[in-house]
């Protein structure tokens, strides 16, 4: 399933931002918006069960869980809610990620949302992947390709529901609202404004090229501090 609204940002942004290293993503942000140094990425290390995946780069579908209380909504309500949730992750700007902040405080991770159905449930309806700092389970049984950073794995579900869902929430130090663009890989997330997406690949490159000069002599059998001296004032030239 591809049901994928246009995007506030061309396909071609968003697939060349995915082409970068989430660490990478966020040494271009330090270039373009000095002022995000300090915010807009996940701050706390999550658990990544698939390393190897590819980064992802999407539109954030956000939800609060709970596991530790039982719903008080009647069983007809909490079916109308579910159906309410999947047509929420389900459509608008596409790719999706969902972005799912645990609400049982000193209990967070109690019960997994995330498992063998929800990862496949979530994957047809057009999602890349989720970042949590909830818990996950059924890892062999894991959607193939389909990315996970969260905050521990855990056996059971417990008496977990999504308790709400497009509003804002704060995983790992990552505040996020409803169709924030995310970029994330095995490191960890950040939320890239809109209005500096494209402007990010161009960021990348520079650092890139800064750092050549300083790693071709770190890594070269000629090494010497001499050299490494150079290497640095070469590459505070670069622009």
């Amino acid at each position: 399933m591809t049901n994928f609204a246009t995007g506030p940002l061309p396909a071609s942004v968003v697939e060349a931002l995915g082409r970068y290293d989430t660490p990478t993503i966020c040494n271009a942000m330090e270039v373009i918006a000095p002022e995000r140094r300090l915010i807009g990425f996940t701050t706390k290390q999550l658990v990544c069960p698939f390393p190897d995946l590819p980064p992802m780069v999407g539109y954030a579908r956000t939800v609060t869980i709970r596991s530790v209380q039982k719903s008080p909504l009647p069983a007809e309500e909490q079916a109308k809610r579910r159906i309410e949730y999947y047509e929420y992750v389900g459509t608008g700007h596409g790719p999706r990620i969902a972005v799912i902040q645990d609400v049982d405080g000193p209990d967070i991770g109690y019960g997994a949302f995330w498992g063998e159905v929800q990862s496949n449930v979530h994957k047809a309806l057009g999602c890349l992947g989720v970042v949590t700092d909830g818990s996950i389970r059924d890892v062999p049984q894991w959607a193939p390709g389909f990315q996970a950073l969260a905050g521990s794995i855990g056996p059971s579900h417990a008496w977990v529901h999504a308790e709400s869902f497009g509003g804002q929430v704060r995983v790992a130090g990552m505040t996020v609202k409803s169709d924030d663009l995310i970029h994330a890989d095995r490191h960890g997330a950040i939320v890239i404004p809109l209005d500096l997406a494209a402007k990010l690949p161009e960021a990348a490159e520079l650092c890139g090229r800064r750092e050549t000069p300083i790693l071709e002599i770190a890594r070269s059998p000629d090494f010497s501090l001499e050299k490494l001296k150079a290497a640095l004032k070469r590459s505070a030239e670069i622009h």
